[in-house]
């Protein structure tokens, strides 16, 4: 039997080069991988710095979240996150009204010191030191805030003050808003985010306008966890950011007048259902990459969504990028990516002052939203809106590949011819087969 054999032993051959082609082919593909980077980054001068200051004035003894006391949240949050800081990041507490018990307002309102030194963290220590706290005097906002800038201490990096308060400044002078501003204009790279535990209009405005000055965020607290979701994040985004201070901007709603941006992390402020326009030169064989976060620090309608678009100085859409939710969440992300390639003749390059010189192309960076404030909400001022723009080479096409594999049409038309020869040849052999078995 013999005659019967040899097919299969043909067979096994034919198949075994054939796969022994096809992975030289697929081996031969060179990886597809985003361009390493130049050179590495510089390491940063500064540690990550974040100053938390407590309010724990006599008001904080209120039992209205979720049952329990605005301090027993507040002190449990901080345990959860003083649990989870990062190693690198240098953390420190303040408190407002702690010590204090009496009724001398003079006494009162300077009722502010260091609970735990900004620096690297004893979990230990810092969590024993916060476990000590009782609520007892008064609010002396403004005097804190001070207090946690000369705590941070200036550098070129930015650092971050969360305030956690359940009322408005009690003290004032100095007014907490006019002290923020002060701050801002001293360009200390220092930014305040508010946390609100009460929900009364005077509290909320007055935390909005600290936020706002400093280019902060404002969030209205409801539960303990989003309260310790909330510190976590804004602890984590100092890990994020410290390295690189946001530049301020303003977008406008035309292309032709918006701000142009090299690459950089910007801070604006966008309405509800506004857009907002910033244009990026980009030239031949570079990639555009963006992406731009709003920060929901108010209550908003459900349904909502953010969209980031990269348009043609004509208006075409060039790409987006897309986000959306059906419920409240601190944040709202997302970014897009695109090269000259790909225009696929909506964008004409701009001339040059030199020959020499690649060619421009003017992107315009539309950010809009479908945001909608929730019954009683103030819209003013705007969702405090950050915006990063890199520009990166254009990966290239791959070089040295067997017939041009590596994009993804050739590959795809590549792969289909090998399997109809594969199918042809199988075929065949399969008809010889059964005709050599038959003979015999």
């Amino acid at each position: 039997m013999n005659t019967g054999r040899r097919p299969q032993t043909r067979l096994g051959s034919l198949l075994a080069a054939l796969a022994i082609t096809g992975a030289s082919l697929l081996l031969g593909l060179p990886a597809h991988a985003d361009e390493p980077p130049a050179g590495a980054a510089p390491a940063p001068k500064e540690a990550p710095k974040v100053d938390l200051i407590l309010d724990v004035s006599g008001s904080m003894n209120e039992r209205d979240i979720q049952g329990k006391s605005r301090i027993s949240v507040a002190q449990q949050s901080l345990n959860d996150v003083i649990d989870a800081l990062p190693s690198e990041t240098e953390f420190g507490i303040r408190t407002l009204g702690a010590t204090y018990p009496g009724n001398d307002k003079n006494l009162g309102c300077q009722d502010t010191k260091q609970l735990y030194p900004v620096g690297k963290t004893n979990k230990v220590e810092a969590k024993t030191a916060v476990a000590t706290l009782r609520p007892t005097g008064w609010t002396p906002i403004g005097l804190a805030l001070r207090g946690a800038a000369q705590d941070l201490g200036k550098g070129e990096t930015t650092r971050r003050v969360v305030l956690i308060t359940d009322g408005e400044d009690t003290c004032t002078p100095p007014d907490p808003c006019d002290v923020a501003r002060e701050l801002a204009s001293q360009g200390i790279h220092l930014v305040v985010d508010t946390l609100g535990l009460a929900h009364d209009d005077k509290t909320r405005q007055q935390l909005l306008c600290i936020a706002n000055a400093t280019g902060g965020t404002y969030t209205d607290v409801r539960t303990q966890e989003q309260l310790t979701d909330k510190v976590k994040q804004l602890v984590d985004r100092s890990n994020d950011t410290y390295t690189v201070a946001p530049v301020k901007t303003a977008g406008t709603d035309k292309c032709e007048t918006a701000p142009v941006l090299a690459p950089g992390v910007y801070s604006d402020r966008e309405k509800f259902s506004e857009h907002r326009v910033y244009r990026v030169p980009v030239k031949a064989g570079q990639e555009l990459r963006a992406s731009v976060s709003v920060a929901l620090d108010r209550p908003v309608a459900r349904d909502y969504g953010v969209l980031l678009q990269a348009t043609s100085a004509a208006g075409q859409e060039l790409v987006r990028g897309t986000d959306a939710g059906s419920t409240r969440t601190d944040v709202v992300s997302t970014g897009l990516r695109w090269s000259t390639d790909d225009s696929k003749g909506y964008v004409t390059a701009s001339p040059t002052s030199s020959s020499s010189a690649k060619p421009e192309t003017t992107v315009c960076l539309v950010v809009s939203n479908s945001l909608a404030p929730q019954s009683g909400v103030q819209a003013d001022p705007g969702m405090p809106v950050e915006l990063t723009v890199d520009l990166a080479s254009a990966s290239p096409a791959p070089e040295g590949a067997a017939m041009g594999l590596g994009r993804g049409w050739i590959l795809l038309l590549t792969l289909t011819l090998a399997g109809l020869l594969f199918g042809l040849v199988f075929g065949w052999i399969a008809r010889w087969r059964i005709s050599v078995w038959r003979e015999n």
